[in-house]
């Protein structure tokens, strides 16, 4: 499946799928078969069929910039299915991420472009320095209630954590954008 598997909200999505053939060896192709992109979201209401056009053996597909301009950022799951007749047979499975679209018009809102590890980061240094500065109880009861926050050690550990989790994050985005990949070390021998 070539469907992309990232993309903005808005854009135009195009790609191509090959003919391919079944568990017996029967062709599955554009001449007897249709194949349909079925996508969806945990949005109730919201998903996209996306049917595909002949293209040589195999299919071409086009989600409009109209169409995706309603896809909510997020995860999102597809399942390609064949067709011919009553027979229905899934190609494949899998998931893609939409990301949110930055063109506006008018005034522009505001948007928080940081990944969820990196939120998490930015909150526990946030905890550590009010800590630090002494303005954090350590552990209240209300009522019947408790809440214990984490001690400094604990914090200093998650944030350890959470900035390898941003690191691999940022080495994930620069390979994607082919900018390579920062571990890698060249060595050239004169």
């Amino acid at each position: 499946m070539n469907i992309p598997t990232k993309f903005r909200a808005g854009d135009t999505v195009k790609w191509r799928d090959d003919s391919t053939t079944d568990v017996f060896g029967n062709e599955i192709s554009s001449e007897s078969w249709s194949l349909k992109y079925f996508l969806r979201t945990n949005v109730p209401s919201e998903g996209h069929i996306s049917t595909g056009v002949a293209y040589l053996q195999g299919w071409e597909f086009t989600i409009t910039a109209t169409d995706s301009t309603s896809f909510d950022a997020g995860t999102w799951y597809f399942q390609a299915i064949a067709e011919k007749g009553s027979e229905k047979i899934t190609l494949g499975l899998g998931q893609l991420t939409v990301e949110a679209a930055l063109e506006y018009s008018g005034t522009p809102g505001a948007f928080d472009g940081r990944t969820q590890a990196q939120k998490d980061l930015d909150a526990v240094q946030t905890a550590i320095r009010t800590l630090i500065a002494g303005g954090a109880v350590q552990e209240y009861k209300i009522g019947n209630r408790n809440l214990k926050r984490y001690e400094l050690p604990d914090l200093l550990q998650l944030e350890g954590k959470l900035k390898a989790e941003v690191m691999r994050e940022k080495q994930a985005d620069l390979i994607a954008n082919g900018l390579g990949n920062p571990r890698n070390m060249f060595v050239r021998f004169n």
